[in-house]
Order: C-alpha cells, then sequence, then structure tokens
C-alpha cells in the first residue's frame, strides 16, 4: 500500500514537473514570437535598430498586437519629447549663450512643448479606435492620429532649423541636436508604425 503510494506521488511529481517544462518552454515561445513581431514591424521604419532597441523591452505588454505597438511607439516618443523639452528648458541659462542662441531656445522649446501636446493628442485619439472596426469614425481618428504625429515631427524640425547657420556652431547647438534628432526618429518611427497599422485596414 506504501509503495503504491509512493509510485502515485512520484508520478504526480513527475506530471508536474513535466508540466512546468512544457509551460516554460511556451512561455518562452511566445515571448520569442512577440519580439520577432516586434523586429519586423521595426523594419517598415527609418530608424529600425532604434524602433526594436525602443520597443523589445515592452514585447510582453504588445503581444503581437499592432495598435498596442503604435501606442506604444507614441508614449515612448512622449517620453523622450517630454525629457528633451525639460532639457532645452535648462539651455536657456548656458553658459556664454548669445542672445541669437537664446532666441533659438526659446522658440526651440515652444516647438518642443507643441511637440508633446501633439503626441498626447494623438495616444488619446488612437485609444478611442474601436476594436476591429473599419468604419468611418475609425478612419477620421486615424486620420487625426497621423496628422497630429506628423506635425510633432515638424515641430522637431522647426526647432532644429533655428540653429542653422555656421553663427550658432557650437557646444550648445550639438547638445540640443543630439536630444531633438533622438526625439524626430522615435516620432518618424512611430508614424511609419501609424501608417503601416493604417494599411492593414
Amino acid at each position: 500500500m506504501a509503495r503504491s503510494f509512493d509510485l502515485s506521488l512520484i508520478l504526480f511529481v513527475l506530471y508536474l514537473s513535466t508540466a512546468a517544462i512544457a509551460m516554460a518552454r511556451n512561455l518562452e515561445e511566445e515571448s520569442t514570437g512577440d519580439t520577432e513581431f516586434i523586429k519586423a514591424s521595426c523594419e517598415t521604419t527609418s530608424y529600425p535598430d532604434r524602433c526594436f532597441q525602443s520597443l523589445s523591452s515592452y514585447a510582453s505588454e504588445i503581444k503581437k498586437q499592432p495598435r498596442k505597438l503604435v501606442e506604444t511607439a507614441l508614449a515612448v516618443s512622449i517620453a523622450r519629447a517630454k525629457s528633451a523639452k525639460t532639457y532645452v528648458s535648462e539651455m536657456t541659462d548656458y553658459k556664454g549663450i548669445t542672445k541669437r542662441q537664446h532666441e533659438a531656445v526659446a522658440d526651440c522649446l515652444e516647438e518642443m512643448g507643441d511637440t508633446v501636446d501633439r503626441l498626447s493628442n494623438s495616444l488619446k485619439e488612437l485609444k478611442h479606435l474601436e476594436e476591429g472596426d473599419s468604419g468611418e469614425d475609425f478612419w477620421f481618428c486615424l486620420s487625426n492620429v497621423r496628422t497630429w504625429t506628423s506635425a510633432a515631427l515638424t515641430d522637431e524640425t522647426t526647432c532644429l532649423d533655428g540653429f542653422g547657420g555656421k553663427a550658432m556652431n557650437g557646444e550648445l547647438k550639438s547638445l540640443i541636436r543630439t536630444r531633438i534628432v533622438s526625439v524626430a526618429e522615435e516620432t518618424s518611427n512611430a508614424l511609419a508604425l501609424i501608417n503601416d497599422f493604417a494599411s492593414k485596414h
């Protein structure tokens, strides 16, 4: 009787172990599939490496969902834009800043504020879309998302244009440019993913 009980216990433990291994394998395969989805989606963007680097850590949340991918890309762009806006605002006190540079920084700060607003509007609008919908309301919302995201990209370019010309060359321009280019690349990628999402409806 005891021997029979021991055998049953051993078989039960073996069953649990096998089930746990199978579950772990399924989770690993699912995780790999989610990451591959992001990698393949990022190939449609202008900066695929940056896209994958920014979004791959959210693979378990995105889970092969195109809309969730776009929402995440916009959220990442907003976070970058907010960080850049804060950074630019700190540059108004940059040591040795000239009057022209100060004006360019002030204009850039305004443009980055607009960028944050437009990207935030895009994300809010995207969340209004009904899953599986493709009617007039869907395309109206999606058109707004595209318009605002594209406008945000224009704002970022306008900021950089303010530092045009040799007279503006120097460390200040270089520091701000690095931050804004980073935001612009994220925004460009988000726009590409929005367009790819639209093309599948």
